[in-house]
């Protein structure tokens, strides 16, 4: 029988192991219970700094509203006094006034703030808190360490909905590790592990090794053997991801879903052991006041890679902000791929024409009958996607799209799918990927995968050529792959949309499919 579309109920996406229920059924950001959590204020009183993140639009896949970060080093000395830094309190206080009228001028009815293990650990933390009740009317939740471990582990969730293995997230003044499975947080530890404690430490860097490998092994032996994907929270972890890149030269500068292997980590360990800390932190763009606190967490992720031994690394931009508002989220929510919901929220609020994806993926779909479930979900984004960019001026729309694709705050996508995503977006305005300033991007896929979302991005662009109402079913597309022939079929309605560009279009699609094209035009009675 020749392969046609038809509507069927996506099943379970492997790749994110959710309900792909974003794409045909109704859009979750326009239901009352959502839009409540289309703009959420966080403030994140950390050891190192004090972080106010406004989420807002798509619900499932929030875009950051605002976020700003001050370095306040709350933890700076706390090993010898016992208590918060004085000039970091002064720095975290004026901070949270600041947030707090900057909330108000935008709206936010309420900031939820959670301060960690600085906090937690002082004496006089309790003190700080009321003095921020008194001058700001802001309330902080002081939290332990395991309710920051599993709120860390919701926030890598928030991304990868299915993810499984351990998270690590370090901060300034602790550590923690939870393990995530099936969408839920397992065990969890906290330790002291945080760089602002080891640089205070006595006893310099043999005294350090001696302490991490201890804590790492009573850790281990409390979670268990974690042989699967080592999730990174944190910003010293993104900073030695920085670092990595610097290494080896890779060419896209996105730290969410950046992958290292363990040999990668003990290579970059090794290369900032040897560089001169200034110059790292210029090439790197890492700040002065992060790169001073590296070279300890990156004792400690060595001993953390060699202890726990995972099968792969993944850096992640989500934690305990993010965890806060997966928090706020109810089940039916959570259970939403990010990323078909976020395209969806795209399409609604800048595509010409709303609901025209659904009707673009139907019309392709016979393309990709064989394809697999984590290569059709991109299909399906792309197609969401196909019209959000028509704003950018006709010379620089291919560029747009795929710097938009590739860059964008998209959850649950590999850098490689960022890439195959932003290459069928440009070839949706163009039929040429050469002498692009995205070139040295191309190589994150290959040679097959670039061919894939060429034609991806000519069926698109034929497909828009045809610009139906959302519900009218008077085309259509048949392949035969093992003839190589590609059948287009309309009604005597659609008849008038095929012009000689609409042919043109089909033809170079087929040319990328190596096909013959044959084109029908049907009777209804």
């Amino acid at each position: 029988m020749p392969e046609q579309a038809s509507f069927q109920r996506p099943a379970t996406v492997p790749e994110t192991g959710v309900a792909d229920l974003g794409l045909f059924g109704k859009p979750l950001f326009e239901d009352p219970s959502a839009r409540a959590l289309a703009r959420v204020g966080v403030v994140d009183v950390g050891s190192n700094s004090v972080r106010l993140v406004v989420f807002d639009g798509a619900a499932r896949s929030p875009a950051y509203f605002y976020n700003e970060k001050i370095m306040c080093a709350l933890g700076a000395g706390m090993a010898e006094t016992g208590h918060l830094s004085p000039e970091g309190r002064v720095r975290a206080l004026s901070a949270m006034r600041r947030f707090r009228a900057l909330a108000s001028g935008m709206g936010l009815s309420e900031l939820t703030v959670v301060a960690t293990a600085a906090v937690r650990d002082a004496s006089d933390g309790r003190d700080f808190c009321d003095e921020v009740l008194r001058e700001t009317g802001l309330r902080i939740w002081v939290i332990d360490g395991e309710e920051e471990a599993r709120l860390s582990a919701q926030g890598v969730l928030l991304g990868w909905p299915g993810a499984y293995g351990l998270v690590c997230d370090i901060g300034g003044s602790s550590m923690e590790l939870a393990a995530i499975s099936g969408g839920r947080v397992g065990r969890r530890v906290t330790s002291q592990l945080g760089p602002l404690k080891l640089r205070d430490m006595k006893g310099g860097a043999k005294a350090r090794e001696a302490h991490i490998k201890e804590v790492l092994q009573d850790l281990a032996g409390r979670m268990g053997p974690q042989r699967d994907r080592l999730f990174l929270v944190g910003g010293s972890w993104r900073a030695i991801a920085r670092i990595d890149m610097l290494r080896r030269g890779y060419p896209l500068h996105v730290l969410h879903e950046y992958r290292m292997t363990s040999a990668d980590v003990r290579s970059t360990l090794k290369f900032i052991k040897k560089s001169d800390i200034d110059e790292l932190r210029a090439l790197s763009g890492v700040s002065s006041n992060r790169m001073a606190l590296v070279p300890y967490a990156a004792e400690v992720l060595g001993r953390l890679v060699k202890t726990f031994k995972p099968k792969d690394i993944a850096i992640s931009s989500y934690g305990i902000r993010e965890g806060m508002l997966y928090e706020q989220m109810p089940q039916r929510l959570r259970d939403r791929d990010p990323l078909i919901e976020a395209c969806r929220f795209a399409e609604a609020k800048d595509a010409r024409m709303p609901g025209f994806g659904k009707t673009l993926y139907q019309f392709i779909l016979p393309l990709y009958k064989s394809a697999n479930g984590p290569r059709r979900r991109l299909v399906k984004a792309a197609c969401l996607l196909h019209d959000v960019s028509w704003r950018a001026h006709p010379d620089y729309r291919a560029e747009v799209c795929f710097d938009n694709a590739t860059r964008a705050n998209l959850g649950g996508l590999k850098h490689s799918e960022r890439v195959f995503l932003g290459l069928a977006l440009l070839h949706r305005y163009s039929n040429k990927r050469e002498n692009s300033r995205f070139a040295d991007l191309y190589e994150l896929v290959d040679e097959r995968t670039k061919a894939e979302a060429e034609i991806l991005g000519k069926a698109l662009r034929f497909g828009a050529m045809l610009w139906m109402n959302t519900e009218t079913d008077g085309a259509d597309l048949r392949w035969f792959p093992k003839k190589k022939l590609l059948q287009f079929r309309m009604t005597p309605g659609v008849r008038p949309l095929f012009g000689e560009v609409a042919e043109a279009r089909l033809n170079s699609l087929a040319q990328s499919l190596d096909a013959t094209v044959e084109t029908k035009t049907l009777r209804r009675n």
